[in-house]
Order: structure tokens, then sequence, then C-alpha cells
């Protein structure tokens, strides 16, 4: 850690990708997972190897429904708001609770299979429910927290953000921000900014 740490002593206007895989142009790619084009292998609890106010943006597509909300989520939004400069941007994806519980309730009345890329099918409503809770393939594919917009803009509040603006497409990075399921948009996507400290 202490490599990190001097790596990035004196970093400005960092732009930040918080569970990333596809590189972009300026962007540096946070994951826990070490797979290639990750930069900083780090789970996003702890981001100290980033100085205070070192970066302009974070961006995090489909990462804090990983984290368990008692612990892991408040750690991890306090580091983004650490890190980020004051006035610096945070946009978030996390699964649109809300949604899924319609499409859920919808897909009881529907016997219609989900064809998967693979050609094979599955019920409906079990992939819903899969989409809530996470694949489950491999050790993080496992949805601890759900969000409805009421739930993220109260918790990103209390971590000192401010100013949120959803979005349908933040037009950044090809990920799960743009995932639609029968016709309906299952991603909850924010935009705010980095407030004062938190009291």
């Amino acid at each position: 850690m202490d490599d990190q740490r001097q790596r990035f002593a004196g970093a400005k206007r960092l732009q930040l990708h918080l569970g990333g895989w596809e590189p972009r142009e300026g962007w540096l790619i946070v994951n826990v997972e070490d797979r290639p084009g990750v930069d900083v292998r780090s789970d996003v609890t702890d981001l100290s190897m980033f100085p205070d106010g070192s970066a302009v943006e974070i961006y995090a597509s489909h990462v804090y429904e990983h984290l368990g909300y008692v612990e892991e989520l408040p750690k991890a939004l306090s580091e983004a708001h650490r890190v980020l400069m004051p006035g610096g941007r945070l946009r978030v994806a996390v699964p649109d609770l809300t949604m899924l519980c319609r499409l859920f309730l919808q897909a009881e009345h529907e016997q219609a299979p989900v064809t998967l890329p693979d050609g094979s099918k599955v019920d409906s409503q079990f992939w819903v429910q899969r989409m809530i809770m996470g694949g489950q393939t491999e050790p993080y594919d496992f949805h601890k927290t759900g969000f409805s917009e009421r739930i993220l803009v109260g918790l990103l509040s209390r971590h000192g953000f401010r100013d949120f603006r959803r979005v349908d497409d933040f037009k950044l990075f090809n990920d799960c921000s743009t995932l639609t399921f029968a016709g309906a948009r299952i991603s909850l996507n924010l935009q705010c900014i980095r407030g004062p400290d938190p009291k």
C-alpha cells in the first residue's frame, strides 16, 4: 500500500472508475479483482492510496450493491467523499430495486421464458430475481444492498453529497448502467456533487 500512496502522492484531478474493467483515456480503474486493465487493485472501502481531494470525478457502476449496508457501504461513500475535491462529481449506477420489484411482480403473471445469449431459456421471474440478488457466479457477484432512488439519495446526502440528478445514460462506459429488461431500464443512475464534510 505504501508504494501505491507514493505513486499517487500529490495527484490532482484524477478520474476514478471504481469496479471498472473497460479502459478509457484519462480514467484509472480501481477494482478488487486482478483483471487486465486494472490500474489499482483495491476494495472501494479503502481508497487510502489517493490523497484527500485528489479526484475530480468518481464513477461507480453496479458496485455499491455488492457492499453490506451496515459497514462496507458507509465506508465506501466516506472514502469517495474524502477523495473527491470540493465540487467534484460522483456518478453512481445501481440496480433500480423499485423497477425490479415491479418487473418481478409482473413476471408472476407471465409464462414466457427469457432467452439467454447462449440460447438457453430461463423463467422470467427467476431472471429478475437474479438481477436483484446478483448473478452469484463468482465470489464478488453477490448483492448485499438494494436501492430505490429515495434510499440512494438519502445515503449519499448523509455522506456529504448534494445536487442530485437522475440520468438515463452517463455516456461514458459500456456497462450495466444501460441495461434494460422487458423494455424497462433496470439501472438507477444518479450524479451528484461533493458538498462540505458531513457533520
